[in-house]
């Protein structure tokens, strides 16, 4: 097999094995036998092995001893730092990524935004998550700091096998989120500076941090 033939099916593995965590059929914990993953695909264990390695790096796999390879899980402390620290290199790659959004950019976040604001009226917190990836996409993909830009894909890696519950948890905040959006989007169409933006990027993320904790901590408290 050529370096390019493997190289397409690590691609390929990569992609279906990512999804299949993001979609939560491998729930946080769950074993990948790369053998049986490979059988799956109809590829060999090269490209599975290549495409877990991957995984790994973006901490959605982790090795254990006599287990093997299984899908992370994010505790609520791990969640609380991969938000605070995603609410910062967020804010900040929106804010450098402003003066480079044009009226198609805005046009499509507004789109995105749309269709999130439909979604409330029969609430699907999965489809929510996702539109919401795909708004701030929108404002932060023209970073032009490459190494921020990584950070921020790297945050939201973290959180994919994760990030469709917390808006299930916290219903509410999805209607303030989309308030938040055209907000943002009016200070960026309205040239406000850089800090301004960063520090209202960083305020939308940490909301929603907030409100899951505080439905957190209801819970713990009334179930004692």
């Amino acid at each position: 097999m050529t370096e390019t033939a493997v190289g397409s099916k690590s691609e390929q593995a990569y992609a279906a094995v990512k999804a299949r965590i993001v979609e939560g059929t491998y729930t946080p914990g769950y074993r990948l036998v790369l053998a049986k993953i490979a059988e799956d695909l109809g590829v060999s264990v090269v490209p599975v092995r290549e495409a877990i390695r991957r995984l790994e790096a973006e901490g959605l796999v982790k090795f254990e001893r006599n287990v093997g390879a299984t899908v992370s899980g994010i505790d609520p402390t791990e969640y609380l730092y991969t938000m605070q620290t995603l609410s910062i290199i967020e804010g900040a790659a929106t804010a450098l990524s402003a003066p480079l959004i044009g009226a198609v950019d805005i046009a499509r976040a507004r789109a995105v935004n749309a269709e999130m604001r439909d979604c409330l009226e029969h609430f699907d917190p999965v489809r929510f998550t996702a539109l919401n990836q795909d708004f701030h996409s929108v404002l932060f993909e023209h970073c032009p700091n490459p190494h921020i830009l990584d950070l921020v894909h790297r945050g939201w890696n973290r959180l994919a096998s994760i990030r469709a519950s917390t808006f299930r948890f916290v219903p509410g905040r999805a209607q303030e989120s989309v308030k938040e959006h055209e907000a943002l989007l009016q200070l960026i169409e309205s040239n406000a500076d850089a800090d301004t933006i960063e520090q209202a990027a960083r305020r939308h993320r940490s909301a929603t941090l907030d409100a899951y904790l505080a439905q957190s901590k209801a819970g713990s408290v009334s179930a004692h």
